[in-house]
């Protein structure tokens, strides 16, 4: 693997039972750069990082993240990266710095440190006046924007972002945006789907078209625009 791609596909397959969600996949993500997987919902799109990401086994095909085999390396994989699902993983009864602290104690962050990261991320996200807040009572934006920041609480060199925006506010929507461009220029890899090609368009360095589980193209954001 060239050293300045950090995830690779050859064949990536997955079914389930008798549906084919994934079809024999094969792409590459370079470092530092913002990969986007474009689809409708039920693309294949969210299996797709369930697989690269350890919460699904692949049924056929390999992979590699930081050059980590997904199937025989995944804990160390998964020591490097950071996954932001579709649906928050958080805890509502928790304040948002209490969130971020419970994240930084399972990713093993050193007590001394915890506090540190947790407010750092709290001030790059805009959220640290409400750090005593408990987590149920923020806007979907302010979550999603705390979902993000506790993947990011042991700086992995990959984020993987699933529809990032589905369901906010154009305001939301627009700032959580500006984060995820700027996290990129911290030297940040950015894995995310979406089925917004105005989002593709505005965030991704390239973007793969997943249609019924097939990648049908990929190609820059303006050579794709050109090509329709």
């Amino acid at each position: 693997m060239s050293k300045d791609v950090v995830i690779q596909t050859s064949d990536l397959t997955k079914f389930y039972e008798d549906i084919l969600a994934v079809d024999h996949i094969s792409f590459d993500v370079k470092k530092g750069e913002i990969f986007g997987f474009l689809g409708p919902n039920g693309a294949g799109k969210t299996t797709t990082i369930r697989m690269l990401t350890g919460l699904s086994k692949p049924t056929e095909g390999k992979a590699s993240v930081l050059g980590f085999d997904i199937n025989s390396e995944i804990v160390e994989v998964k020591r490097h990266i950071g996954v932001v699902p579709d649906i928050s993983n958080l805890y509502d009864e928790l304040s948002a710095l209490d969130n971020l602290l419970f994240m930084a104690q399972l990713y093993g962050i050193p007590r001394t440190q915890r506090r540190k990261r947790a407010e750092e991320l709290l001030k790059i996200f805009g959220l640290y006046a409400r750090k005593d807040s408990l987590f149920r009572t923020f806007s979907r934006g302010m979550k999603r924007a705390l979902t993000i920041a506790a993947a990011l609480i042991h700086n992995p060199e990959i984020l993987f972002l699933d529809e990032p925006t589905a369901g906010l506010d154009v305001m939301a929507a627009q700032s959580l945006r500006n984060l995820i461009s700027n996290l990129r220029h911290q030297g940040i890899t950015i894995f995310l789907t979406t089925h917004y090609l105005e989002e593709a368009d505005l965030l991704c360095d390239r973007v793969a078209i997943l249609v019924k589980g097939r990648i049908i193209k990929i190609d820059t954001p303006e050579a794709l625009k050109a090509a329709t």
